[in-house]
């Protein structure tokens, strides 16, 4: 037997071993609880402006933020962690050094510390300032996110791999009668777990664990085997070497009631292979080029 042969076999047997285990977890299982929130009731695709549309203003700022209103997004985007007085706040990195003007660690100051900050000092990352920088352009709370845009839909990941984070996300989304219109995502297994227990009543998308599993089982035509308390998978459009943008993907999405969104799509040639397959939502740092293609493009604001 050949080398290319025998390692052909092991991939088989390894594919044949992770279907049992998917089987044998949904037997023990069972179908989990996962009830519709109002945030999957808008029309698809959705169009999910990635930290606010990262590459036409300075991204998980207000700039941005407000930008993509304007446009006529469906969903806002972005990244949360917690400041040194143990405040929400609205970053994608857990240091400030690659955004702002400032050094150190997020956890680190205040939240009046981290306003001091110029957010858009770097943006967008060429070593060339813009017209943005030195114009008071600042790290936003997320509850000042929550008060700019009452009833908004949202995308939240939680990026530190802490309870206290996903308790206070909880806190701040029950608090404002929030939790029904967002979607959490993180890459952090447990944190996710935990916020599921605490906050119960608002959607999450599936961790990477859950991810791998439904992919896998999806190639063999297996999605309906997925028994996880995820209502969305959160995917790029390619994972480990495997192509996800796909009717077929969609399908097996569909035959458990999973919502798919595909990250971080910003050509017109990914956008229109998205609508095309038929994908339930895009997150883009270009929500402009989306609505174009969708014809929904707020012409006055872009």
């Amino acid at each position: 037997m050949s080398a290319s042969n025998a390692q052909r076999r092991r991939k088989n047997w390894i594919l044949i071993a992770a279907v049992l285990v998917i089987m044998i977890l949904g037997v023990w299982s069972g179908q989990p609880d996962r009830l519709p929130t109002p945030y999957f009731d808008v029309a698809r695709p959705m169009v999910i402006a990635h930290q606010g549309g990262n590459l036409l203003r300075p991204g998980n700022t207000f700039e941005a933020f407000d930008h993509a209103m304007s446009l006529g997004v469906d969903v806002l985007e972005m990244d949360v962690h917690l400041s040194a007085d143990d405040q929400l706040v609205v970053i994608h990195d857990d240091t400030v050094e690659r955004t702002t003007d400032g050094q150190g660690a997020v956890r680190d100051m205040t939240l009046a510390d981290l306003q001091k900050l110029d957010a858009a000092y770097h943006w967008p990352f060429t070593g060339q300032p813009t017209r943005y920088r030195g114009q008071g352009v600042f790290i936003p709370s997320f509850q000042q996110v929550l008060d700019r845009y009452p009833g908004q839909r949202l995308v939240v990941e939680l990026k530190e791999d802490s309870p206290r984070l996903a308790e206070a996300l909880c806190e701040a989304l029950t608090s404002s009668g929030r939790e029904g219109l967002t979607l959490v995502a993180s890459f952090h297994k447990a944190v996710m777990n935990h916020f599921r227990k605490v906050c119960p009543t608002t959607a999450t998308s599936a961790s990477s664990d859950e991810v791998r599993w439904f992919v896998i089982a999806s190639k063999l035509y297996l999605g309906r085997l997925f028994h996880a308390p995820a209502l969305a998978l959160q995917v790029p459009k390619e994972r480990d070497g495997m192509s996800l943008l796909l009717k077929e993907f969609l399908l097996q999405a569909d035959s458990v009631n999973l919502h798919v969104d595909y990250w971080t799509l910003n050509s017109v040639a990914d956008l229109r292979t998205a609508i095309q397959a038929g994908a339930h939502g895009v997150i883009t740092d270009r929500p402009d080029l989306m609505l174009d293609e969708l014809g929904r493009l707020d012409v006055r604001n872009y």
